[in-house]
């Protein structure tokens, strides 16, 4: 009973290793991944932003960006952003999803060659040793790749203890034993492991982590070659359903970039198992004559494995790699198609669907702070559309005389003044998530800028609100405004929607662009046509041109359009407040 017992915790203690060890791997991979966006943040969106329709271009954009802040993850997000702000076609997404499936395998390369062939593990104290006080830093790049290094390091020391808690082949000859079940089964073992490595995916939520621990695995001898080939194949389906499972509470767009990612990498397995041997044995005959040893023929339990374990990671990434490369030049030219099927999969519900909801700051993908404040940005851009679009209903309300086609209006407004107050409270409560993490000075001033700018837009939201309600009071006292009080409010709205214009070209473009010049000329228009409208309706009361009551409701309409015109004047001091505190 106590050797059950004391075997129980020998095996909970080995397993426990294991997920530390993995978890360690991990935190470094996120801490060097994170510190990376920090520092090329901006750079790759710009990159991503300038990208064209050019599906060529868009597998290059994609290879460098996930090669340089070494996250698939992170570029899915960028993609789903600028897709659906409209800066990239799903089409030219598809050829940036392909490019990232490339990228990402230069991953296997570093664990592959700096873990196995090079052991970095005894430099990674030293490393952080060095690092140190670059991590306490007050300059945020410094202290960006301070957190790299350390992340660096600290994913070969998960690495190392990866490799000490994965048992090898024959110290636990027992593991070769249960896995020999599962092993000689032909193509169904390829199909098992296939699974296997899809479910591990899914679960550990990466495929670097997914990827090591399968390169720890062949390196020790549990399984050979062509099975932990097939788990590579697992992994790359494995990835694209975390994204799937991700944009569940997504945008259509957000979907349809999911589905296409998804379609992409199961195209490629499924073709990739039916010609999997040739294949295979195109890499061992590859591998071979660069090493002079057979992936495919080696007897693991063998003594001679033990010399030559470390090139089995190296056949790995080859075959990662190779498979990654051929099966965008296989499907590039497919896109088109591919972009079709992910339409018909995630049909658009027309303007309800999207148009009531967040667009962008809940894709359930968030990363690190710098994409969290690009997400808010453009749903801020988002929420500046939609005030545009609520100000142009009471045009329409002031011109319509049916009250049924009144009725639905008002509804209409109401319910965008609801989700004017959503939008404030949600992305709001985002950005105060980003700002209680570790980030730069310029970040900060741009979050402060964001919350004063939300806070005016829900203002304006108000206001419009407002505005229809004093018009529905016309209506309901039987009254209306007469051809010059019309046409006089037309000439204020036309300038409040210039303003409008103004502002939502001024939110657009990372706050580069600002022309605050002219903005103030617009808020000063305003204030001069209010100015005008009020002299002429005391003269026109005085005249008697009207009843008090229609003319107490008249002030009223340009008085809070001419608050209107301040709550949107606040927004573009907002940006140019942030330019100038950075």
């Amino acid at each position: 009973m106590k050797s059950m017992i004391s075997e129980f915790f020998n095996i909970l203690g080995q397993v426990l290793t294991l997920i530390g060890a993995l978890g360690l791997f991990l935190y470094g991979m996120k801490l060097m991944s994170e510190a990376l966006q920090k520092v090329a943040g901006n750079k790759m969106r710009q990159i991503l932003a300038a990208m064209t329709n050019s599906r060529i271009k868009g597998v290059l954009t994609g290879i460098l960006v996930t090669t340089t802040i070494q996250s698939s993850s992170a570029t899915t997000v960028m993609i789903v952003s600028f897709v659906n702000a409209g800066l990239l076609s799903l089409i030219a997404s598809i050829g940036v999803i392909m490019g990232a499936n490339i990228g990402t395998t230069i991953t296997a390369w570093l664990i592959a060659i700096l873990g196995f062939k090079v052991s970095l593990s005894f430099l990674s104290l030293p490393l952080i040793g060095i690092s140190f006080p670059l991590f306490f830093s007050k300059n945020g790049k410094r202290k960006s790749w301070g957190e790299f290094i350390i992340g660096f390091a600290i994913l070969f020391i998960g690495l190392q203890f990866l490799k000490e808690s994965v048992p090898d082949i024959h110290s636990n000859p027992a593991a070769l034993n249960f896995l020999a079940s599962f092993t000689e089964l032909g193509f169904g073992s390829v199909l098992i492991f296939v699974v296997v490595g899809t479910l591990l995916t899914v679960i550990i939520q990466s495929s670097s982590a997914t990827m090591a621990l399968t390169l720890v695995m062949t390196y020790n001898g549990l399984i050979p070659f062509e099975l932990a080939a097939a788990m590579v194949l697992g992994e790359n389906i494995g990835t694209t359903i975390t994204a799937n499972i991700a944009a569940v509470v997504a945008n259509v767009s957000a979907k349809r970039t999911a589905r296409a990612h998804l379609i992409f990498n199961i195209f490629g397995v499924t073709w990739m198992l039916l010609v999997f041997h040739y294949f295979l044995v195109a890499i061992d005959m590859f591998i071979s004559e660069k090493h002079g040893i057979s992936l495919l023929q080696t007897d693991l339990s063998s003594t001679d494995f033990e010399n030559i374990k470390s090139v089995y990671p190296v056949g790995l990434a080859v075959f990662h790699s190779s498979f990654n490369i051929i099966n965008t030049l296989v499907l590039l030219g497919f896109a088109p198609l591919i972009a079709r099927v992910a339409i018909k999969m995630v049909p658009d519900k027309g303007e309800d669907d999207e148009e009531f909801r967040l667009k962008y700051i809940n894709t359930g993908m968030f990363s690190t702070s710098e994409i969290g404040i690009m997400q808010a940005q453009q749903e801020v851009t988002n929420f500046g559309s939609r005030i545009r679009k609520m100000y142009s209903f009471i045009e329409l309300l002031l011109e319509n005389d049916k009250p049924k086609k009144h009725y639905k209006l008002m509804s209409k407004i109401e319910k965008y003044e609801q989700i004017t107050d959503n939008l404030e409270l949600e992305i709001a409560n985002f950005l105060t998530r980003i700002s209680e993490g570790e980030i730069s000075h310029e970040s900060s001033s741009k979050i402060r800028a964001l919350l004063k700018i939300i806070d005016d837009m829900e203002s304006v939201g108000d206001s419009i609100y407002q505005l229809s309600k004093v018009i529905d009071n016309l209506r309901e006292s039987k009254s209306n405004f007469n051809k010059s009080q019309h046409k006089l409010i037309h000439e204020l709205s036309e300038i409040v929607e210039e303003a409008f214009k103004e502002m939502n070209k001024n939110i657009e473009g990372d706050f580069k662009q600002l022309d605050i010049k002219k903005a103030k000329e617009i808020e000063l228009q305003i204030n001069k046509k209010r100015d005008e409208l009020r002299q002429r309706h005391v003269d026109d009361l005085k005249m008697k041109k009207y009843k008090p009551k229609v003319g107490s409701i008249y002030s009223d309409i340009f008085s809070i359009n001419e608050k209107i015109g301040d709550y949107i004047i606040n927004v573009s001091e907002a940006i140019h407040e942030y330019q100038k505190a950075v």
